[in-house]
């Protein structure tokens, strides 16, 4: 894989710098965001059968640690995870921790999904009360943090039944006035195909959700196109395989789709066997679209910044970093005059670093 040399112009790019750098994230999973300080305390006070003396004792359950670099070790962490809504506040304040890590890793606009059966579960809510939930703690998170604008999406998953995203896509319609924009589906994208699913996202999409649907991740190229033209996506979550066929490339070139890559999420699941075999930098040779997201920001102990680290060492420059800021903001959830304004923001926070985006 050919990087992209180090603009010699621009100053050295450091941890620091780029936690000081003004953020779009558009792929962050609630589900995923739990600090583990939080839930080594619900943990202990909720007995939840989990090892949580220390949060050494706890992490090995709900983070990627020494598993291998395997999806179905990744998705299991949600398993245990599942645990810990064991009640609305818990859930409120989970979703506000949330929203606040990302606030202070300098995000200005996040679009955090969440999993309203993944929520219920454990005490059996209502789904539209763990959303309730989840809207709350968002609408509170903002007011903390006014600098920061957060939009929701639904997700579902492919290896649950038809039945359950109907009746979550009908809490999501009905809650679009209250900051829910778009459907998701995730899941096990190997065994489980999203065929099933289409009616349903086709429906909803007139309703006026719009659409980011994870493909290309585990599955291969094909399942990027059943996403682009059967479901409507106007994002894929990661996509990375979309580079093994060039019709699908092509497809998603001529659609203007947005890809939704999480390097870091990428290595740790096994989507790629090394970090210099991931094909971010192809994909922007490439010319599709592409921005940088965590995933899952607590179950790889990440944040935002450090993938952007992950992705300097790949070749990116901070022009290039920057690109991928704008490539966000110009394809999130919202009306095209709140984009506007978001890319202007940017624009204007970049003026305070010594090298400027390039606008084109």
């Amino acid at each position: 894989m050919t990087a992209v040399a180090q603009n010699p112009s621009e100053p050295p790019i450091s941890r620091p710098m780029l936690a000081r750098l003004p953020k779009v994230e558009l792929h962050r999973h609630l589900e995923g965001s739990l600090r583990l300080a939080t839930m080594r305390e619900i943990a202990t006070r909720h007995d939840l059968g989990l090892p949580a003396g220390t949060t050494g004792q706890l992490r090995p359950f709900v983070q990627m640690t020494n598993d291998g670099p395997d999806f179905r070790s990744f998705l299991d962490k949600f398993n245990y995870i599942r645990r810990f809504y064991q009640s609305p506040e818990l859930i409120r304040r989970v979703a506000f921790e949330a929203v606040e890590d990302a606030a202070l890793d300098n995000i200005l606009y996040l679009e955090l999904r969440f999993t309203p059966p993944a929520l219920a579960k454990a005490r059996g809510f209502s789904l539209a009360e763990v959303t309730d939930c989840v809207i709350e703690a968002t609408e509170q998170a903002c007011r903390r943090y006014p600098a920061m604008q957060v939009q929701l999406i639904a997700n579902v998953n492919r290896h649950e039944p038809v039945e359950l995203a109907e009746r979550v896509v009908q809490v999501a319609v009905d809650r679009q006035a209250r900051g829910i924009v778009a459907l998701d589906i995730g899941g096990d994208e190997v065994n489980f195909p999203i065929q099933p699913f289409v009616p349903l996202f086709q429906e909803a999409r007139r309703a006026g959700l719009r659409m980011t649907i994870h493909a290309g991740e585990w599955a291969g190229p094909e399942s990027v196109r059943t996403a682009i033209e059967a479901l409507g996506a106007e994002r894929i979550g990661h996509g990375v395989r979309v580079v093994e066929d060039d019709r699908v490339v092509e497809l998603a070139r001529e659609r203007g789709t947005l890809f939704e890559v999480c390097v870091q999420s990428n290595l740790h699941t096994g989507v790629v066997p090394r970090l210099q075999d991931h094909p971010l930098m192809q994909m922007m040779r490439l010319k599709l679209k592409t921005t940088l997201n965590t995933d899952d920001p607590s179950i790889f102990g990440i944040a935002l910044s450090d993938e952007y680290v992950t992705a300097v060492g790949l070749g990116l420059t901070l022009t290039d970093l920057q690109a991928a800021v704008l490539n966000a903001a110009r394809h999130a959830f919202c009306p095209p005059a709140e984009q506007d304004r978001l890319v202007g923001r940017l624009q204007a926070a970049w003026q305070n670093l010594s090298a400027p985006p390039d606008a084109a």
